[in-house]
């Protein structure tokens, strides 16, 4: 316990003094990748615990940073109070997600959810909620100002340094409650229907409800997530949430390890960096080094950066 605590502390003074150690724009980063490791998260818990893949989580995402653009636009709210209701939002539409799931399964429900994300960016331009939405242009908003005055290294609490320290506590949250759903009696339920469920079925288990719920905590966490992108990003149009988005995060899972929750810190950067990396090795075709480095970490890493940590940790380098 005790060598527990003291490289808990380490860390923490790590993390604290971390972004008064590098420039806005790196701390931009740093905030965009605490952001997608909730999302990414969120998927886990769905595909990676519960067995039901997905290619729609970027429509959460939208939905969450919608959610809170709207709220705080035209309804004049906080952006911290935008949060939790980006979260309840995307709750309730991954439950009404959740139905169809129940019938589908596989590349079936893949395509499905493929589906979802490629509506709602569309659904965002419809003309006659362009008035909240703000159609395709969408919507500029402003990043909060640090409650209070602060100076480390020379280097002030600058708005996205305060939005960094945001993130960085929600998501320390996030990621203690989902280790705590899936070490509890729920978490045992979703992954038992992921492995067996005719057998989860006959001990008990409720598999329309376990299968329902864990997709609308999935979609909360990317709701959360988008939520959060809204402000960091100040800005939220219908194109930033095209396709793509969604197969990131699902490339993020399994960088990271599925089934993992500490794979999502992993996965979030790879979909983060590599980019901004393959940019670097070539600009005329950035995308092909970022799939030629992609397929190299999955023949390296075929259960992604968590099965390698696992493996060394047992000792088995082969």
């Amino acid at each position: 316990m005790k060598f527990f605590s003291i490289h808990t502390l380490w860390i923490g003074a790590i993390l604290v003094v971390l972004p008064f150690l590098l420039k806005d724009f790196t701390v931009f980063q740093l905030n965009l990748m605490i952001i997608y490791a909730i999302a990414i998260l969120g998927l886990n818990i769905l595909t990676g615990y519960g067995g039901q893949i997905s290619l729609g989580h970027g429509a959460f995402f939208a939905m969450g940073a919608y959610t809170s653009a709207v709220l705080m636009e035209h309804a004049g709210f906080s952006f911290y109070a935008t949060i939790p209701v980006a979260g309840l939002v995307c709750l309730f539409a991954g439950v009404l997600m959740g139905f169809p799931a129940l019938r589908l399964g596989g590349h079936y429900l893949a395509l499905a959810t493929f589906a979802l994300a490629m509506a709602v960016p569309q659904l965002l331009k419809y003309k006659a909620i362009e008035h909240y939405t703000g159609g395709v242009q969408g919507i500029v908003l402003s990043k909060p100002e640090a409650p209070f005055s602060f100076e480390l290294f020379g280097q002030p609490l600058s708005e996205d340094r305060w939005l960094y320290f945001v993130s960085l506590g929600l998501a320390v949250l996030l990621f203690a409650l989902a280790n705590n759903l899936i070490r509890g009696r729920m978490g045992r339920a979703i992954v038992a229907i992921r492995d067996q469920p005719i057998a989860a079925g006959a001990l008990g288990v409720n598999l329309a409800m376990v299968k329902t719920l864990t997709f609308g905590v999935s979609a909360a966490y990317t709701g959360i997530a988008g939520g959060l992108s809204a402000v960091v990003v100040a800005y939220v149009a219908p194109d930033s949430f095209h396709t793509f988005v969604s197969i990131s995060f699902l490339v993020g899972a399994v960088v990271g390890g599925l089934g993992s929750i500490p794979g999502a810190l992993f996965g979030a950067a790879f979909i983060q960096f590599v980019p901004n990396v393959a940019d670097q090795i070539s600009k005329s075709a950035p995308w092909a080094v970022y799939g030629a480095i992609l397929i190299a970490l999955i023949y390296v890493a075929p259960g992604g950066v968590m099965g390698v940590i696992h493996k060394l940790k047992k000792g088995d380098t082969k």
